[in-house]
C-alpha cells in the first residue's frame, strides 16, 4: 500500500483495510476492540542496523501502536528455533509480527502458527512476481514479501581484466578460471557457504536446480531428488573440493566468513547474497572498486539461484492483529522499501525500484540481481522444512568431504527425504 495519499483516499483505504481484515479473521482476537495497540516485531539479527530507524518512523506517527524490536541470533537456524518455541506457547507468545525466512512460510502456516492474509489488502502486483510464491501455502497467502534475495557470483574484475578473461557463464568456465587464474594471483578459486547449516542447503539446491533438477515436488509430498541432474550438481561441488579449486577451508564458511575472505582479497570468485557486494565495495575495503557481479553459472549457461529473503507474517496469537497488518503495509510501502535498500543494502520486493536510475547508480548490481530474482526458484516447500534442510545439509556435507560419492549421496537424500515426508 502506498502511504502518501490525499486525505480522502487515505480514509477510504483505511476503511477498506479494516473491513477486509475483519472479514478474514486478521482483525479478531486482539485485546482491544479494534485489534489496535502496541506490537513486538521479531527478526534475525540486524547486521546493518537499518531496521531500528525505520521503526522509529512508524512509532513517531503511530504512538498508540508502538513497535518493540526483538533481535534474535544472526544464525537462521537459531532464529527459527527461538521463533518456533515462542509460537508453541498456546497464546502466551510475545511476538506479534514475525520477519521469517521465506523457506519457513509453509512450515509455520501448516503448524497454524501464522494467520492467513487477504491478498487484496496488499499491493502484490507491484512486487517482483517470484517473491509472492514464497509467501503462500496450500493456495493461500500467509505472509507478505518484505525483502527478496538471489545469489550472485562476485568476482575480482581487476584480476580477470589483467588476464583478458570474461566472467564465467558456465561451470566449466568457472572451474577453468578457478584452477588456472586464481593460483597465478595467489588466490583461492571459488567459495560459497559450505558449513552444514541453512546456507549449505541453499548452495546445494542452487547446484541441483542449475543442472535442471529438483528436490521436492508440490508442497513437499513428492521426493524428486533422485536424478542425473542432482548427481551432476552435487558432483560439481564435490569435485571442486576434491581438486582444490574450492578450498577446504570453505567447508567452514557461512555468509560472513565467505564475504570476509573475498573482502580480504583471498578469493577470485564467491557465491553470496548482494549485501556482500555492498559491504565489500565500501570505502576502506581492500577490494573496493575491484568487484563485479554476474548471475550464477550453470552447466550450459546462467544457472538458477535459490530465492532468498524474508516475509512478514502475523502470529496466530497476535495481541493486536489490525496493527500488525498495518505495520506490514507500512514496511512494504514503496517509500519504506526504498530505505530498506539504501539503509540496509537489502534487496526490496518492489519491482519499480530496480529500474530507478538513481538507485542503479548507487547499487550497480541491481539489474543483475533483478535478472537473478526473476529466474530464481524457491527452496523446497514442505511443512517439515526444518527437517528437510537438516537432511540436505548432512548428506551434502558428507559428499563435499568425500565421505560419500555424489551418486550415493543422492540415493541417501532420496531415502531420508522420503522418510521425512512420510512422518
Amino acid at each position: 500500500m502506498r502511504w502518501i495519499h490525499a486525505a480522502g483516499r487515505g480514509l477510504l483505504a483505511l476503511l477498506v483495510v479494516l473491513t477486509g481484515y475483519a472479514a478474514s479473521g486478521v482483525g479478531s482476537g486482539g485485546t482491544d476492540g479494534d485489534g489496535r495497540g502496541p506490537l513486538t516485531l521479531a527478526t534475525a539479527g540486524d547486521l546493518t542496523g537499518y531496521l531500528g530507524p525505520l521503526l522509529e518512523g512508524w512509532n513517531r506517527t503511530h504512538p498508540g501502536e508502538r513497535v518493540t524490536l526483538v533481535e534474535l541470533p544472526d544464525s537462521a537456524d537459531e532464529t527459527r528455533a527461538q521463533m518456533a518455541t515462542d509460537l508453541r506457547r498456546d497464546g502466551r507468545g510475545r511476538f506479534d509480527v514475525l520477519n521469517i525466512d521465506v523457506s519457513w512460510t509453509s512450515e509455520f502456516a501448516a503448524a497454524g502458527w501464522i494467520r492467513p492474509l487477504p491478498r487484496d489488502r496488499f499491493p502484490l502486483g507491484s512486487f517482483l512476481p517470484p517473491v509472492v510464491d514464497t509467501a503462500t501455502y496450500d493456495g493461500r497467502l500467509y505472509a507478505v514479501p518484505y525483502v527478496t534475495n538471489a545469489g550472485l557470483l562476485l568476482y575480482r574484475k581487476d584480476v580477470l581484466a589483467a588476464e583478458g578473461a570474461d566472467p564465467p557463464r558456465t561451470w566449466a568456465e568457472l572451474e577453468h578460471l578457478a584452477k588456472t587464474v586464481a593460483p597465478k594471483h595467489g588466490l583461492d578459486g571459488y567459495a560459497g557457504q559450505f558449513l552444514p547449516y541453512e546456507g549449505l542447503t541453499v548452495n546445494a539446491a542452487e547446484a541441483v536446480y542449475s543442472a535442471g533438477g529438483s528436490i521436492l515436488g508440490g508442497e513437499g509430498e513428492r521426493v524428486t531428488v533422485d536424478s542425473a541432474a542432482a548427481r551432476e550438481g552435487i558432483g560439481f561441488l564435490a569435485r571442486g573440493v576434491r581438486e582444490g579449486w574450492i578450498p577446504r577451508r570453505a567447508l567452514t564458511y557461512k555468509e560472513e566468513e565467505s564475504k570476509q575472505a573475498f573482502q580480504d582479497g583471498r578469493l577470485l570468485f564467491l557465491r553470496n547474497w548482494p549485501y556482500a557486494f555492498a559491504v565489500a565495495s565500501a570505502e576502506g575495503s581492500p577490494v573496493a572498486g575491484k568487484i563485479g557481479a554476474v548471475p550464477l553459472p550453470g552447466p550450459d549457461g546462467p544457472g538458477t539461484s535459490v530465492l532468498g529473503g524474508s516475509n512478514l507474517a502475523v502470529s496466530a496469537h497476535a495481541r493486536h492483529p489490525d496493527s500488525a497488518a498495518r505495520l506490514i503495509a507500512y514496511l512494504t510501502s514503496e517509500r519504506v522499501q526504498r530505505q530498506v535498500l539504501t539503509r540496509g543494502a537489502l534487496p526490496p520486493v518492489r519491482a519499480a525500484l530496480y529500474e530507478d536510475p538513481g538507485l542503479v547508480r548507487a547499487f550497480p548490481y541491481l539489474p543483475t540481481l533483478r535478472e537473478s530474482v526473476l529466474t530464481a526458484a524457491p527452496r523446497p516447500k514442505s511443512p517439515r522444512y526444518d527437517q528437510v534442510s537438516l537432511v540436505v545439509q548432512a548428506v551434502v556435507h558428507d559428499a563435499l568431504t568425500g565421505r560419500e560419492t555424489p551418486a550415493s549421496a543422492v540415493r541417501r537424500l532420496a531415502r531420508e527425504l522420503a522418510a521425512v515426508s512420510a512422518r
